[in-house]
Parts: C-alpha cells; sequence; structure tokens
C-alpha cells in the first residue's frame, strides 16, 4: 500500500512539474508577444486588455485587478496615457477617472490578444483535435474547480481574449462602472 501511494504521489507531482513547465513556456510566449507589440512586458498588456473592456475602470479598480500598489497603478496609467495608448473620462459618480483606450490603445490590444493566441497554438500543435478537445475539458474542469474570489477570477483572466472563451469556467463579474 505505501508503495502505491508513493507512485500515485510521483505520478501527481510529476504532473503538477509538467504542467508548471507548460505553464512557464506558456507565460514566456506571451511575454514575448507583448515585449514584440508593446516595446513592455509586466503588467502593460493585461491593463490594455481589462481597460479594454470599455468598463471605464477607475485607476483603483484597475490596481486591484492587476494587483499592484497605488503608486505602481497610477504610474502604469500615466504611462499609457503619455504613450497614447489609454484616456482618461470623468466617471459617473465624477470622483474617479474612468479609464479607456484610444483607437491606438484598441489597435494595439487587438494585436496583443491575436499574438497571444499565436504563440499559444503551436503549444496544442502536437495533440491531435480529440486530444485538444480532452485537454480544454480538463483545463476547464481546473479551472471551474478553483475557489476564487470574484477579483480573483478578474486576475486571473487579465490577458484572456473574453470572445474566444465560449463557456467561461471562472466567468467573472465585470466590475462595477464608476
Amino acid at each position: 500500500m505505501c508503495a502505491s501511494r508513493t507512485y500515485v504521489g510521483s505520478m501527481i507531482d510529476r504532473t503538477a512539474n509538467l504542467l508548471g513547465a507548460v505553464g512557464l513556456a506558456a507565460v514566456d510566449r506571451i511575454e514575448e508577444v507583448a515585449r514584440s507589440v508593446l516595446s513592455h512586458a509586466g503588467e502593460t498588456p493585461a491593463a490594455l486588455v481589462v481597460i479594454g473592456y470599455d468598463m471605464g475602470l477607475s485607476n483603483d479598480q484597475l490596481r486591484r485587478v492587476l494587483c499592484l500598489s497605488h503608486p505602481g497603478s497610477v504610474r502604469l496609467v500615466d504611462r499609457l496615457v503619455s504613450d497614447g495608448l489609454v484616456e482618461r473620462r470623468e466617471g459617473r459618480d465624477r470622483r474617479a477617472i474612468a479609464l479607456y483606450l484610444t483607437e491606438r490603445g484598441r489597435a494595439l490590444r487587438e494585436d496583443l490578444l491575436r499574438g497571444r493566441l499565436a504563440a499559444l497554438r503551436p503549444l496544442l500543435a502536437p495533440l491531435t483535435g480529440p486530444e485538444q478537445d480532452t485537454l480544454a475539458e480538463l483545463l476547464h474542469k481546473m479551472l471551474w474547480s478553483m475557489e476564487t474570489t470574484n477579483l480573483e477570477r478578474c486576475t486571473l483572466c487579465r490577458l484572456c481574449d473574453d470572445r474566444v472563451c465560449v463557456g467561461c469556467p471562472i466567468p467573472a463579474e465585470k466590475p462595477a462602472k464608476g
């Protein structure tokens, strides 16, 4: 019995290790796309994607989704504004500023999302169609089972292209406008 428990534990560890390696490969590819499209990595791509949902996020809402400090978020937004990618507008309650993408920001966001998917597709290429379907089901099940808060779900999906995520396993309520 101990031998089988060790074997099962080592298989789980092996699977976890393999998942970690694939995860890092995916992250490296996404960061490479972000640097080529935006000349920035870090939270800049996520900020463009999240602001691009057109919810009129406040700086504080963006800060919480991206897990940034207040000064870090202010610097990020200031840079996005000075780069001509984001504009500040009056918020719903006039106390907060709402963030929206400019036309240039929208175009770069589109390039980023398209590039992200193109960079990830080769990781799936060795799999047959049925294997890709099985992997999608397994990933869906893994994400669905995660116990997360709404903010954590928004953070997990900060680089997702919501146009291709049919039946999202971890749907997050979009932060309230204003």
